[in-house]
């Protein structure tokens, strides 16, 4: 058993590191498209190209996050995710990522929309309806979930002693 735990650690590991290299592409990606957008000129165009350059930076953001999530939770503290304190900070940390992703392409969209296609713009505005729902769901979860933490004060003090793996 213990070999196959491993296995999944070493898994694990490897999903990290393909996220890291994914976000590394794209911000290569993206600076290059930035660059070629500023010395083109700084025009309308430009803007836009910037502006999609900032959209696939946001994806960085978030696929860096999730290696660097993946690797602290499943690696180096290889934590038990089935207690309520565990599962709320390992969500939040995926939720704050894709929330504020969310919310920069749904900005990056509204901006493309108004210059290029006006009747793109209910599509951008639900991408912003749909952060605010995350979010309020997202609320809803956590307030469900400290009720749950309250009934396994044990849950909370071993998750604070994984937490001494990473510092």
């Amino acid at each position: 058993m213990k070999r196959l735990v491993r296995l999944f650690s070493v898994v694990h590991g490897l999903m990290a590191f393909l996220f890291a290299c994914a976000a590394l592409m794209l911000i290569t990606i993206a600076t290059r498209m930035g660059w070629v957008a500023f010395i083109g000129g700084l025009d309308r165009a430009a803007a836009q190209e910037i502006i999609e350059a900032v959209g696939l930076l946001a994806a960085a953001v978030v696929a860096l996050q999730i290696a660097e999530t993946i690797f602290e939770e499943e690696v180096i503290r290889d934590a038990d995710i089935s207690a309520p304190t565990r599962v709320r900070r390992f969500l939040s940390r995926f939720f704050v990522v894709i929330v504020v992703a969310l919310a920069i392409e749904g900005l990056v969209a509204t901006f493309r929309a108004m210059h290029e296609d006006p009747a793109q713009l209910p599509y951008a505005a639900s991408i912003l309806i749909a952060v605010g729902i995350l979010l309020a769901a997202w609320g809803v979860f956590i307030h469900l979930n400290r009720s749950a933490e309250e009934l396994e004060p044990e849950a909370m003090a071993a998750a604070k002693l994984e937490d001494k793996k990473i510092a």
